[in-house]
């Protein structure tokens, strides 16, 4: 294993562990053939050097004096004067150097810090103590147990003084997985690294992510512009699974990441304020926001309730989008192409199009996508003061663009669209998973039935799934 290199002062030496068991050696990165040999008692200024005697290379190896009697800088002009000596096959004065054709001082490996260590302690005082989301920490601990699982037990000390290793590792990977995996694999060992490196300052100063050649990156402009908007509209109509429907249908009309759409919950729905919070979006706690919701978005959000308290009474009583699966809510954002062409961040991008096709200021659609706003002038904004009139008036603006690029098309079934769009009620024409549901809303019982009054002592979120098909929303 290759040895420790430092700059050896007497700070950097002072930092040196004494060795478990036998020994380890430490050399310095000025000046070449001087180290220090870290024994498990003492650490001793050695100097090391080669000449010609008779035809052979002879190895010579010298003391120079022990850490703690000796200061680094007196040690290092004393290594000089030996290896010029040695070097031009002069003895030393002092004490008489040992010749041998290798090395005296058996570079045992030192003692260093493991990737997977690393990571635990990357992981727990770095992301979870900066509340960093649960999707984030997946995602770096993907890359750790799966694409570096063989680099488990692997020293960060061979990595830093062996660079290669991780260039072939990303040239793999790229291969293997594609070049943005790639990337986002180098991205996770860079940060493990650098924090590492912190609390371990033997190693290696320079990254040895910085020896590969980065993979190019291209944004996917995979987004929709107005005149795409009514094909993709009778696409969602077609869906069979109603709450799949409004969840692709919220997310266009929200720009929401879908991640954070998935766990959305009723009791995150202010029905008054017409807002839904959002407590754990991408970056955090800390990234918490509020989406500001138009009418069409509020009777996305009716019908979504609606369907999943009848589509799965027991998960429906918390998920807004409730769904078959071991959490409750949809897992999977995942639609079949040729069923739907666009889906999850695309729509997003969609959002961030139509945006600024209907006028809307660019910071305020930094501030309704929850981008982070740069410059010093814009962190004096106090965005929760502008969401009920100004944000929610550009919300509303985009979500009418949006709806009216539908209503001026000719596509087929546009009325029947239109008629889902406008109103709270669930669609069930033509649908073989629908009529289920149709006859479970007309089988309610009336004694469930919601009227002005009850609406306002049971709280907006019961007024929000009120099975008679009349939305209690103000406008």
């Amino acid at each position: 294993m290759a040895a420790l290199q430092i700059s050896l002062s007497d700070t950097a030496v002072s930092r040196l562990v004494l060795a478990e068991k036998g020994q380890y050696v430490v050399r310095d990165t000025d000046l070449k053939g001087f180290f220090v040999v870290v024994g498990t008692r003492h650490m001793t200024f050695m100097v090391r050097a080669e000449h010609w005697e008779n035809g052979k290379r002879k190895a010579v190896q010298a003391k120079v004096g022990r850490v703690g009697e000796i200061k680094a800088r007196e040690a290092r002009s004393v290594a000089k004067e030996y290896l010029g000596r040695i070097a031009r096959g002069e003895p030393l004065t002092d004490d008489e150097p040992d010749e041998t054709e290798g090395p005296t001082v058996e570079a045992q490996e030192p003692p260093s810090v493991t990737l997977h260590e690393a990571w635990e302690r990357y992981r727990d005082s770095h992301l979870v103590r900066k509340g960093r989301s649960a999707r984030t920490i997946e995602s770096y601990a993907d890359h750790v147990t799966r694409l570096f699982a063989d680099w488990k037990d692997q020293s960060l000390l061979v990595l830093g003084n062996e660079p290669a290793l991780v260039a072939d590792r990303h040239n793999k990977i790229t291969r293997e997985n594609g070049p943005y995996v790639a990337n986002g694999a180098m991205r996770t060992l860079r940060a493990i690294y650098n924090h590492a490196r912190k609390t371990h300052r033997y190693l290696p100063a320079d990254n040895p992510v910085d020896a590969i050649d980065w993979n190019e990156e291209e944004r996917r402009n995979t987004g929709m512009g107005l005149k795409d908007l009514p094909k993709w509209f009778g696409e969602l109509f077609a869906l069979d699974n109603p709450i799949r429907r409004e969840f692709h249908l919220f997310s266009l009309l929200s720009g929401c990441r879908p991640g954070a759409l998935k766990v959305a919950e009723i009791g995150h729905l202010d029905f008054r304020r017409r807002l839904l919070h959002i407590p754990a979006p991408k970056g955090g706690a800390k990234k918490a926001f509020d989406i500001p919701l138009s009418p069409p978005m509020i009777r996305c959000l009716i019908r979504a309730i609606r369907c999943s308290r009848i589509m799965h009474p027991f998960a429906g009583r918390r998920w807004i989008f409730a769904a078959d699966s071991h959490t409750g809510h949809i897992a999977e954002q995942k639609e079949d192409r040729d069923k739907l062409s666009k889906w999850a961040n695309e729509l997003r991008q969609t959002f961030r199009t139509v945006g600024q096709a209907a006028g809307v200021p660019e910071l305020d659609i930094h501030i309704l996508m929850n981008h982070a706003l740069q410059g010093a002038n814009a962190g004096y904004i106090t965005t929760n003061r502008l969401l009920e009139d100004h944000l929610r008036g550009h919300q509303a603006c985009i979500s009418a663009t949006m709806l009216e690029a539908l209503r001026t098309s000719h596509i087929a079934r546009r009325s029947e669209i239109l008629g889902w769009l406008e109103t709270g009620r669930i669609a069930v024409q033509d649908r073989s998973a629908a009529p289920d549901a149709a006859s479970a809303t007309v089988r309610r019982p009336k004694k469930q039935r919601l009227t002005p009054r009850r609406a306002r002592r049971s709280g907006p979120h019961e007024a929000l799934v009120d099975p008679s098909g009349r939305e209690a929303v103000a406008s």
